[in-house]
């Protein structure tokens, strides 16, 4: 009998967090080797599942799973797998295994497999624009190769190249691989988002962005929305988890207060004014906004994104940006003490 994964979109609930990948002094030089902070990385693991987030996806666009090596891409999956069995054994954790092919794809797939990883975030090939067949056949045949590993499908119309057809979902309903779907590219709570969800139904949750979380809620549920994805909690979770904490309570009105302040903290940060010119600079500015909000200390992006080619003005509104998240952790941390 095939081994399928553990678990499944019904078990995924709460917030999914997408932090960067630690990066060691140098990281930015094109001679750079084995660029991965692995200390920094077993801290930062630790440190969000003891904060509270409910699963942690890594290596996808913000998480530079373009740019990283095999070898410090293999070295991070370890250090993870391993922090992870030493925290708290079964927790979901998805990894990257995006590549411009299928058959690497499946070879990273496998290796994640040996080392008792939960899933793998997956986008798709993107050297030329999938059509809807070449889809469904690439997530088929990916998921037959490996069926014991979960799938977290990437749906990012910027990173590759448009978006996800309802005739594939359709198709992904019916993998039992597939057990959530990172609703990302600019995309909100609207109608693609209707109709894809009238294809997915309960199968696994759409997930949105924290900052549309609530009125994907209103509309549809926690049977349908019960996890939203956040890059947001690798500069401190707090917020964010409240909102969770408020929605799964029924607390209404600190739920739309909580979803206010997380925009009003979004409102100078470039995605939220131009996300076709934010996908330009999105790896830089991800770096740039998490070392500002020192949480966490990831360091430098690797080439070709590295920060030192991003407009100014794009950096001051970053930090502008920071600077409000910090001032809603410390208005969150006080209305409910």
């Amino acid at each position: 009998m095939t081994k399928l994964p553990e678990v499944t979109g019904t078990d995924l609930r709460g917030v999914m967090a997408y932090p960067p990948t630690p990066a060691l002094p140098g990281a930015e030089r094109v001679d750079a080797e084995d660029t991965v902070d692995l200390a920094e990385t077993e801290r930062m693991i630790r440190s969000l599942i003891r904060d509270g987030v409910d699963a942690i996806a890594l290596n996808g666009t913000l998480g530079e799973g373009a740019t990283l090596t095999l070898k410090e891409w293999q070295d991070f999956a370890g250090t993870v797998a391993e922090t992870v069995r030493a925290v708290r054994p079964g927790f979901p954790v998805f990894i990257g295994t995006t590549t411009l092919n299928t058959r690497d794809t499946v070879s990273r797939m496998r290796f994640l497999a040996g080392l008792g990883i939960t899933g793998t975030l997956l986008g798709r090939p993107m050297w030329g624009n999938m059509v809807g067949p070449v889809m469904e056949r690439f997530y088929r045949d990916v998921a037959e190769a490996v069926p014991e590993l979960a799938i977290v499908v990437y749906d990012n119309t910027a990173a590759f190249g448009g978006i996800i057809p309802r005739s594939v979902y359709q198709t992904l309903v019916d993998l039992p691989q597939c057990v959530a779907v990172k609703y990302a590219g600019g995309a909100s709570v609207g109608f693609r988002y209707h109709n894809d969800m009238a294809h997915t139904g309960k199968s696994f949750p759409l997930m949105p962005i924290e900052t549309d979380w609530f009125p994907a809620w209103e509309m549809y549920g926690e049977e349908l929305v019960g996890m939203a994805w956040s890059s947001t909690t690798a500069c401190g979770p707090g917020p964010v988890l409240a909102l969770r904490d408020a929605l799964q309570a029924g607390r209404t009105e600190d739920a739309r207060w909580l979803t206010e302040r997380l925009r009003w903290a979004h409102e100078p940060f470039l995605v939220g004014q131009d996300f076709m010119e934010f996908a330009k600079y999105n790896v830089p500015l991800e770096k740039i906004r998490v070392n500002e909000a020192g949480y966490l200390k990831v360091g430098k992006c690797r080439p070709p994104y590295t920060e030192d080619l991003v407009p100014e003005k794009h950096v001051r509104d970053t930090k502008a940006h920071i600077a409000r998240y910090q001032q809603v952790i410390r208005e969150v941390a006080e209305r409910f003490a």
